[in-house]
């Protein structure tokens, strides 16, 4: 079974690109699922009911989120309402909505789990724990084989570890978080694929999406400024794995870079 994630959607224009090259995509690699982060997608903080219905209407099957969760904060009164969308699962008690979801497939039942990091990140519950319970609730009623991560995270050590906690437990795990795609993409020992960072869909000139100008006035003058997406030229990074769905394994995963032409 192949699966695409699309990397944090940043933005406008990365929008428009997705929706012209993902139906494509989607055929390209016979795909069974697309599930994009999309916790940037409102002009790069959060995500509103009418982007996420925009999502769904291009091809997205499922969308996870990340920090920027309530950014937008329609989205609180909304978020139980809009289909396979999911937010981190280590989270606050009283935060609405889900932090995983069980999706029944032609291939089977597939998991997917959305999760916080803890290194330099805002504090959070312990990501490790949340994902053996969920996995080991849901397998209590289900049996599911395939299982995968969304680990929306800072530091490098920590979705490693991650990974290797997980190993021969889950199909695939991905971070998301720092908008830099990595070269380290894998298959562990078990059966388990992996990939730090899938990297950003947006804007490719700016500093992680958004615009270099504003940037630098917070890191180099100190001083504050708005949040203002990049314009130029974008860029969609994303992941295409194939999941055995008898065993749960990644048999094969691949990162894909496709720049706008200008």
């Amino acid at each position: 079974m192949n699966i695409i994630f699309i990397g944090d959607i940043v933005g406008g224009a990365a929008r428009r690109m997705l929706k012209e090259k993902l139906p494509g995509l989607k055929k390209q690699y016979d795909t069974t699922v697309c599930i994009a982060n999309v916790e940037n997608a409102a002009a790069g903080l959060g995500l509103t009911p009418t982007l996420a219905r925009e999502f769904r209407h291009i091809g997205v099957d499922v969308m996870t989120l990340g920090n920027h969760t309530w950014s937008k904060r329609e989205l609180l009164q909304t978020i139980d309402d809009i289909p396979n969308l999911i937010r981190p699962a280590n989270v606050p008690a009283a935060w609405p909505g889900k932090g995983h979801i069980l999706l029944n497939l032609p291939e089977g039942p597939f998991l997917l789990i959305n999760l916080l990091g803890r290194i330099f990140m805002d504090p959070v519950d312990d990501p490790f724990a949340c994902a053996d319970r969920i996995i080991g609730q849901v397998r209590q009623n289900s049996d599911v084989r395939m299982v995968m991560v969304d680990f929306h995270a800072e530091a490098t050590s920590e979705k490693t570890a991650m990974a290797h906690h997980l190993n021969g437990r889950v199909s695939l795990v991905v971070g998301t978080h720092t908008h830099v795609q990595t070269a380290d993409e894998r298959i562990l020992d078990r059966g388990t694929g992996y990939l730090t960072d899938v990297g950003m869909t947006g804007p490719v000139e700016g500093i992680i999406g958004m615009d270099a100008e504003s940037s630098l006035r917070r890191m180099v003058d100190r001083l504050p400024a708005a949040y203002h997406v990049a314009h130029g030229p974008s860029a969609i990074a994303a992941l295409v794995a194939d999941i055995d769905p008898l065993t749960g394994q990644t048999r094969r995963i691949e990162r894909l870079q496709i720049h706008e032409t200008t």
